[in-house]
């Protein structure tokens, strides 16, 4: 029987293979375990037979540039890809958006939309995530835009993946492997390229493939070999895989010695009663930029997607005076890929241990709701939802007015601001004053001049309620926590008869 390929070929598919990485294994029995259901009779929009079997283009996802001075300006070559979803659930604009998304998430990423398809099905297909039929019609319109990408709205299979990819003869790349591509790109400390990192050996694992035979690197039952080493031996693809596991054990090790440092600076935080603000949401819903509005951290704000992964932690003080700490985290996404979640839980448990979250949402994005919900879930799976919060809707000056008090009048402990013009900053200062907690004991002490620190920390560590010089020493009258109670208990005044 004769090969289809010639040797040549197949070296050249197996270069191409290893080259653009994160492949499939054929033989894998991890095929896709999608969840959705159609939610009763209804599937959303209505259409007829042929609208709903058909491949539906979504207009205005296209971002290639026609100016050439504007192409000049960005890099020349910028992967050129078509975006691809399966409609399961939900009405045709949810659809829409979650396309729109990804046409986000590639461009943050560098890559060139120039097509978007959405097909409807009752559930994505075992073997090429849009059917058979419709992978051919692909096919035609990656020939016809020119694009070298497909990048599929959802977590594809080991299996998913090379079937589609041996259609339409191009690289697909699924939303997960997008999501961590834009992790690497912007990971700047050590911690977090060591948990992207860890990630992205976790997606490659189960997508290493072999090449046949050929791969294998040692086999048994040479001269020296004795019992029970006849066989094969480890192929390349088994040694690979051995090595991948030993790199993510050495890497969790290091992420956990990571971790114990920055428990200590939070551990010396909370000795010292200093509360904490946790701002967490959607990515790109201006998180840095509310950091930066309320304490002039000068922390990197860019308009795209993921552009914070290191936790930035600045001090602020309440309009009464009171200390307190400010944790910028990561953002998430809809569908963040679980690995992700994994290797950021040390990162996100500042959103945990913190004594109020600041949930901030994009009030200009079309749908804020669905925003909420997919923070609020990752917010569970760190096991923070015991932590009091209050939504912030940023972008309140190119937010739609009914859109706004929709959310306001959904979401009870609210407050739009604007963190580019300063609107409803004061207010949203005085709440968070009005949120964190207070220290529990008041006391009045006359704290002598050679005591000095004791006043320093009573106002760093307390709320001081008024304050009076006197020629014995400082008369302070304050809110504090117990241990600094007994400290100024010594200075306050017996009582008068």
């Amino acid at each position: 029987m004769t090969s289809s390929s010639s040797p040549s070929q197949d070296s050249q598919r197996f270069a191409h293979t290893y080259a653009e990485g994160l492949r499939a294994d054929a033989l894998m029995e991890e095929d896709v375990a999608w969840s959705h259901e159609i939610d009763g009779d209804r599937d959303g929009d209505q259409f007829d037979r042929s609208e709903r079997a058909a491949l539906r283009r979504v207009a205005g996802l296209s971002t290639e540039l026609e100016d050439v001075t504007e192409v000049e300006y960005r890099q020349l070559r910028l992967e050129r890809v078509v975006l691809v979803g399966v409609w399961t659930t939900g009405t045709v604009h949810e659809a829409d958006n979650s396309l729109a998304e990804l046409a986000a998430l590639a461009e943050t990423a560098g890559a060139l939309v120039l097509d978007g398809v959405i097909q409807r099905r009752d559930k994505p297909d075992a073997a090429t995530y849009i059917g058979s039929g419709k992978a051919n019609e692909l096919r035609d319109i990656v020939l016809e835009s020119g694009a070298d990408t497909v990048i599929c709205d959802g977590e594809l299979s080991p299996g998913q993946l090379i079937h589609l990819e041996d259609v339409v003869k191009v690289k697909v790349i699924d939303r997960t492997a997008l999501i961590l591509d834009i992790f690497a790109q912007h990971a700047k400390s050590r911690e977090g390229k060591a948990q992207v990192a860890l990630a992205q050996m976790q997606y490659m694992l189960p997508r290493l493939r072999g090449w046949g035979q050929s791969l294998s690197r040692q086999m048994g039952g040479g001269k020296g070999g004795g019992l029970a080493t006849r066989g094969p031996g480890e192929t390349k693809i088994e040694t690979d895989r051995r090595r991948i596991r030993e790199k993510m054990a050495k890497m969790r090790r290091e992420i956990a010695e990571m971790k114990t440092g920055r428990e200590i600076k939070r551990q010396e935080r909370k000795r010292h009663r200093v509360p904490s603000v946790a701002i967490a949401g959607y990515t790109n819903a201006g998180k840095s930029s509310l950091l930066n509005r309320l304490t002039g951290a000068g922390v990197l704000v860019e308009n795209a997607l993921f552009a914070t992964l290191d936790p930035t932690v600045r001090r602020a003080e309440t309009p009464g005076g009171r200390l307190y700490t400010l944790a910028d985290t990561v953002g998430f996404v809809r569908h963040l890929p679980h690995h992700l979640v994994e290797a950021f839980r040390s990162t996100m448990e500042e959103v945990g241990e913190s004594d109020l979250i600041l949930h901030v949402v994009d009030g200009s994005h079309p749908a804020p709701e669905e925003q909420l919900a997919a923070v609020r879930e990752v917010i569970r799976d760190v096991g923070a939802t015991g932590v009091p919060e209050i939504v912030v809707i940023n972008k309140a000056d190119a937010a739609d007015p009914v859109t706004l008090q929709r959310l306001m009048r959904v979401e009870t402990r609210s407050i739009a601001v604007s963190a580019r013009t300063g609107q409803g900053i004061a207010e949203l200062l005085a709440l968070i004053d009005n949120e964190l907690p207070r220290p529990s004991v008041e006391i009045e002490a006359l704290v002598p001049y050679t005591h000095g620190k004791l006043v320093a920390r009573t106002h760093d560590e307390g709320e001081v309620i008024s304050e009076e010089h006197t020629p014995e020493g400082t008369l302070l009258k304050a809110r504090v926590h117990e241990e600094l109670a007994a400290e100024l208990a010594p200075y306050v005044p017996a009582p008068t008869v």
